[in-house]
């Protein structure tokens, strides 16, 4: 295993800084299941380092290092491995009698990465874990072909809770969450904070990373200025409804060119990058799914910020927007819910039923209060319900409806 610097202080930062014990631990659970692990997500959320320290846990439980396999494709140095024979017969050759821990790190830059996956799998003593950035890593070929054979687990950058522990601010959280919602969460920006002129530019460099090798060299994009303006509406515009339409007509009002294909194909590319991410609309009396109007996320609010400048900072979305990504952290599918003529912001959904959430920067006024519990209202079941907050209140109780500090509900885990 060939170490490089840049990677050894990455690491090192992360395990004396913050252990993301729940990637981790689940990772240790599925140690020797014969499922190839695939850990996804977007660009510098911190897959590489959690298997790093996945492979300093496995050093410390006795495995030899002869019996690790560590490729990152992305590093220059691997570029010939990047042939699929190339990399089959290097890592045959270093197969010992012993368990094997293949650990193969944005395998989505390997041609034909599938067929050199499915003749590792099916070798003895072979333990599969893979990384990628780009969610076509499991398009539906490539799912065909591994089908029941791999478990997918989803990265996301640091959580609230995740961001306060690592910069030691529970004892304030307010401005703990002034700064996350500035910097953003991506892992490597807390080595920025002493240096904040220079988290601008490390953001730029993720974004352009995968605007082009995510997205325009994939799709072989040709109308660049179109993609980047797309991306610059759904950053503008999260937690609102949207649809191709509605993209397209706005752009062309704006003397840009555009149509409802072309937007939808480059809405698609950029979810299957993890830069944003969609939530579909659920009818909660009708218990359907509908299938126009999402909602878009974006995986981090500094990349917001940075595109955005200061237009970016409307509180209310804001605050949306990082409790969905913690709702997909705690394991929901989620939905923006539709009651009769009103909206339910989430509809956080597992095989134990629903859970109701509404999202406001503040509640203090009566009339935004009563807006946000009205929909509630209207829900005739019994899953719970609440509204979730920046103001620093007491927990309030509206027959059933809890209302309590958003700060708080995102430090439970």
């Amino acid at each position: 295993m060939e170490y490089n610097k840049d990677v050894e202080v990455r690491r090192k930062f992360d395990v004396e800084r913050i252990n993301r014990k729940e990637y981790l631990e689940r990772l240790n659970n599925l140690k020797h299941k014969k499922l190839i692990k695939i850990v996804t997500g977007i660009r510098r959320c911190g897959k590489s380092t959690i298997l790093e320290m996945f492979r300093d846990r496995l050093l410390q439980d006795g495995v030899e290092e002869k019996q690790i396999i560590f490729i990152n494709f992305e590093d220059y140095e691997n570029k010939e491995l990047r042939n699929p024979d190339n990399l089959y017969k290097y890592i045959k050759k270093r197969l010992t009698p012993k368990m094997n821990y293949i650990i193969l790190d944005e395998i989505q830059r390997v041609e034909d990465f599938p067929d050199v996956v499915d003749g590792l799998y099916i070798k003895k003593n072979t333990d599969l874990y893979l990384t990628g950035s780009n969610s076509s890593l499991l398009s539906s070929e490539i799912a065909t072909l591994i089908s029941g054979r791999y478990v997918e687990i989803k990265m996301l950058p640091f959580s609230f809770k995740e961001f306060v522990d690592a910069t030691k601010q529970g004892d304030n959280l307010s401005k703990a969450y002034r700064q996350y919602v500035t910097t953003g969460s991506f892992p490597y920006v807390l080595e920025l904070l002493e240096t904040p002129q220079e988290i601008n530019p490390y953001l730029e460099g993720i974004y352009n990373t995968i605007l082009v090798k995510d997205i325009i060299d994939r799709k072989k994009i040709s109308d660049t200025t179109v993609l980047k303006n797309v991306a610059q509406f759904l950053f503008d515009n999260i937690g609102l409804e949207l649809s191709s339409k509605k993209i397209a007509d706005t752009l062309i009002s704006n003397n840009r060119k555009s149509d409802p294909k072309t937007i939808e194909k480059y809405v698609s590319a950029l979810e299957e990058s993890f830069i944003v991410y969609s939530a579909g609309r659920y009818n909660i009396k009708g218990k359907e799914y509908l299938k126009s109007l999402e909602k878009y996320y974006v995986s981090d609010i500094g990349l917001r910020n940075f595109m955005l400048g200061k237009k970016a900072m409307d509180a209310g979305h804001i605050l949306e927007n990082i409790i969905y990504f913690e709702l997909l952290r705690r394991g929901y599918n989620v939905y923006v819910g539709k009651v009769d003529t009103c909206e339910v912001d989430f509809v956080a959904q597992t095989q134990d039923g629903n859970t109701y959430i509404q999202v406001a920067a503040s509640v203090r006024n009566e009339q935004v209060l009563e807006r946000e519990l009205k929909p509630l209202k209207a829900i005739k079941d019994n899953y719970p319900k609440m509204i979730l907050t920046l103001d620093d209140d007491p927990i309030g109780d509206y027959d059933g409806i809890i209302r309590k500090n958003a700060l708080d509900w995102l430090m439970e885990r």
